[in-house]
């Protein structure tokens, strides 16, 4: 089988660990090869450039600073591991790419659509997920979510202003790559957001074959 790359996506407190963490253990239960990672991380130098990005310490990060920080350790992420293993003929289940900085730094950083796209363009050699699962969720839901975190990273921490210019950014990301993405209802109970999400999986790798 070829590989094939299928990213999570969706605003803080969706749930993308989550159900990511519970999809790859059903497709390797059916004897998938499958490759769990995470944006920004999965690898040594990107969890590193994570750290800085995240920190809460680091208040003085420009915005240009951070979303070139997200496309270095994405561009990292992908030749060391994400390409090796789709190469391989392994499924890559990924934890935010691309979209989050559409959404993040495009919108809530108020930085450009359009120009974060095109810096992270440069970044990913136009490599664009195979797939892409959207948890879908009131944005107020997810904030409550997320004030019952005991850590809070830099971006959780940002004002609601923010994370409302987030959820608009998500919508552009939904209306410009709608056939590549999947909307999942991530208000439904654990269990029947993650039979939907690999339901929609498994049509895609029947596709694939």
């Amino acid at each position: 089988m070829k590989g094939l790359f299928i990213t999570f996506e969706g605003p803080d407190g969706s749930g993308k660990t989550t159900v990511a963490t519970e999809i790859c253990k059903r497709l390797s239960d059916l004897g998938y090869e499958v490759v769990h990672t995470r944006e920004p991380g999965g690898i040594a130098i990107s969890e590193d450039i994570r750290n800085i990005i995240l920190d809460p310490k680091n208040t003085m990060m420009d915005a240009k600073t951070e979303a070139l920080l997200y496309a270095a350790s994405r561009r990292q992420h992908l030749v060391e591991k994400v390409f090796p293993a789709m190469k391989a003929g392994k499924i890559v289940i990924c934890e935010r790419f691309l979209d989050s900085s559409l959404a993040y730094q495009g919108y809530g950083r108020q930085l450009g659509f359009d120009e974060v796209l095109s810096i992270n363009l440069f970044a990913i050699d136009n490599t664009y997920p195979d797939m892409t699962i959207y948890l879908d969720v009131d944005e107020q839901v997810g904030l409550d979510r997320l004030s019952g975190r005991e850590f809070k990273d830099r971006l959780d921490q940002e004002s609601i202003d923010f994370h409302h210019r987030v959820s608009e950014g998500y919508r552009e990301v939904l209306r410009r790559f709608k056939d590549r993405i999947t909307i999942i209802d991530a208000s439904k109970a654990k269990e029947e957001v993650i039979d939907a999400s690999l339901k929609e999986i498994l049509k895609k790798i029947d596709d694939q074959r």
